[in-house]
């Protein structure tokens, strides 16, 4: 029960956050055009909050259903206007400042994720390093020449401090289907360039976690006992009885070593019951785990709990990295990491149109609920990373040429810049029944996903 009030709480902050910088940015704009505000609510449905503030008497609000906001103009088409405020209601403004307050919102949730990312980047970002531990005989990795031991320094160019760098430049290569200049050293420190093509990848496998698999590499990781930290809430793993601090000893009587051997355990039991010993508080106790099944985008099926390593018990420091940078730094890699994250999102939804990756991808309000609240547990670098991720993903989605979205809107001043006249009244009627329909599907397959995810 704790963990599903963490979840909602989590889930709540991120939204309502990202909400609230979308619609100031419509807000905020809209005030220096001299538009009248007439509300400014984050939410919908009932009214949980209200107050009136500003010489306009605009009216505040928090609504309770978070999943959305709206700020709400003076405008002719809605109502009466009086003479005397005509000229501050909203669709009487030039094109241009009407381009301008519509825009603002999906230009706010840009400059979030750069301000977040600029957080991140000064406050450091702690990783693995790109040591790779093994290299699978007859792999893509081996073909290219890399060898176990090596570190990778740089991707095309751009350094690689992490394994997290590291795989989002991978990533990127994916998406482009393109091949990628890979720099590594030994441990003599003698670097080599290697190039890997990665066109092959499957997009859909690689969402799932699996590049480095596909890839054939397995990373170096210092040993880190097998003590859970995480407990997923109603997943495996909390269902049998774990809990956060257990150290797994044994299952079904085979020693567990550390943290990977109990992991590759895990995943090769899909569906079948597993006897594991625990030691908790110094006591010791026989556990019976069926861990879920789940598919790969390799059609294999694997085991999963729903429980993460405890960070606190790594003892061995070598092969972590810290990446961090003084404050101006940190604000260009802001604003670069920004302008990457939205061509990868631009590029997937593309893929995604084409039919190149599937549609599972996308993801509805119980992912970002749980996604929200692992990143929280995990710190404020962790949870301002998801921030600027799912900011970048909502200045996008609502960019799309979707009659409702403030991209429809865009689209339609577009047009009456072109003809040189607004749209007319039934037109943009008929877009916003099509718009209506347009994301209630879209909303509709999301949830659909999620549904899945939760069943395994």
């Amino acid at each position: 029960m704790i963990a599903f009030i963490q979840t909602v709480c989590a889930f709540i902050a991120a939204l309502g956050i990202l909400i609230t910088f979308h619609e100031f940015g419509h807000y905020w704009v809209a005030r220096k055009c001299n538009v009248k505000i007439l509300t400014f609510s984050v939410g919908f449905g009932r009214p949980l909050w209200r107050r009136v503030f500003s010489s306009d008497n605009t009216e505040f609000v928090i609504g309770a259903v978070p999943l959305g906001g709206y700020v709400r103009m003076l405008d002719e088409r809605e109502g009466v206007v009086p003479e005397q405020e005509r000229a501050r209601a909203f669709n009487n403004k030039p094109l241009g400042e009407r381009t301008a307050i519509v825009a603002a919102g999906p230009i706010f949730n840009f400059i979030f994720a750069v301000l977040a990312y600029w957080l991140v980047y000064a406050i450091g970002v702690t990783g693995l390093k790109p040591v790779i531990s093994t290299v699978e005989e007859g792999s893509m990795a081996m073909q290219a020449g890399f060898r176990a031991d090596d570190e990778i320094t740089d991707i095309n160019g751009r350094a690689t401090p992490t394994w997290n760098t590291a795989v989002e430049l991978l990533v990127a290569g994916v998406i482009e289907r393109d091949a990628v200049a890979v720099g590594v050293k030994d441990t003599r420190g003698n670097e080599r360039s290697l190039e890997v093509d990665l066109a092959s990848i499957p997009i859909d496998a690689m969402a799932e976690g699996n590049l480095l698999r596909l890839l054939g590499v397995e990373p170096l990781r210092p040993v880190v006992p097998a003590v859970i930290g995480e407990v997923a809430d109603q997943g495996a793993g909390m269902r049998a009885g774990l809990a956060q601090g257990d150290r797994i000893t044994a299952v079904d009587g085979t020693p567990v070593r550390d943290w990977q051997h109990w992991v590759e355990l895990i995943r090769a039991a899909p569906g079948i019951p597993l006897s594991v010993r625990v030691s908790r508080n110094g006591d010791d106790m026989e556990l019976i785990l069926t861990p879920g099944e789940k598919a790969t985008g390799e059609g294999e099926t694997i085991g999963f709990i729903g429980v993460g390593l405890n960070a606190d018990s790594i003892t061995d420091q070598s092969l972590l990295a810290i990446e961090t940078y003084p404050p101006h730094t940190a604000l260009l890699k802001g604003i670069g990491k920004t302008v990457d994250m939205t061509f990868v999102t631009l590029q997937i939804l593309g893929r995604m149109i084409s039919g190149e990756a599937s549609l599972k991808n996308l993801s509805g309000p119980v992912s970002i609920a749980q996604y929200a609240a692992q990143t929280a547990r995990m710190g404020i670098v962790t949870f301002l990373g998801f921030l600027a991720i799912v900011s970048i993903s909502l200045a996008v989605l609502n960019l799309l040429p979707i009659p409702l979205l403030d991209g429809g809107h865009l689209f339609y001043y577009l047009i009456e810049f072109i003809k040189g006249s607004p749209v007319s009244m039934p037109v943009q009627m008929l877009g916003q029944r099509i718009g209506i329909v347009l994301l209630f599907g879209l909303m509709g397959l999301a949830i659909y996903n999620d549904i899945l995810r939760l069943a395994g």
